[in-house]
């Protein structure tokens, strides 16, 4: 079992992560659009109070994983395929890795602006305190929005991977799914 990436496929750590963040991806949105199209639902009752706390836990996720990507960036497998095709997957994965980090932190923000402070995990991260209008309403007006340009993101993201593994057959899809 390879820890690091390679030019050949992702090690264990990438993959591991890319597949718990798509996980707690999948609970995120059902949880955001369970609260969007059915509020009161039991099932919106059940998944909504856990949106921040994985929120939280994926924007530390992201965090972990960028950096990691960072500390491989060598050798992690090129994008293949023409020159626009490669630069294109390369915007993409930039534009994934920025709302990954923007939207949760949008969600920080709001929950500081609005005087709650930020406890998880049993974890006082910040304090509560005085509302801050300034600092909430950016982040009132941006996160759900932003959230659902990640959430399009995502869906063209798995369209183009399985694309690749089912059109293409490059072995793009398995570098993810398994080493080549």
């Amino acid at each position: 079992m390879q820890v690091r990436d390679s030019r050949q496929g992702y090690g264990i750590v990438s993959r591991t992560l890319h597949w718990a963040m798509a996980l707690l991806f999948v609970l995120q949105f059902t949880s955001a659009m369970l609260h969007l199209l059915a509020d009161e639902s039991p099932a919106a009752n059940m998944l909504w109070p856990w949106h921040f706390q994985v929120g939280f836990t994926l924007w530390w996720l992201v965090l972990l994983r960028g950096t990691w990507a960072l500390l491989n960036f060598r050798n992690r497998p090129p994008h293949d395929g023409p020159g626009l095709l490669a630069r294109a997957a390369t915007a993409g994965h930039l534009a994934l890795y920025g709302l990954m980090v923007i939207v949760p932190t949008l969600a920080l923000l709001r929950a500081v602006g609005r005087g709650r402070g930020v406890q998880l995990y049993g974890i006082q991260w910040v304090g509560p305190g005085a509302e801050q209008p300034d600092l909430a309403a950016p982040a009132n007006l941006a996160h759900g929005t932003l959230g659902w340009v990640l959430l399009s993101l995502i869906v063209g993201h798995v369209c183009f991977a399985l694309w690749h593994g089912f059109v293409r057959r490059d072995g793009t899809l398995s570098r993810m799914w398994r080493r080549r």
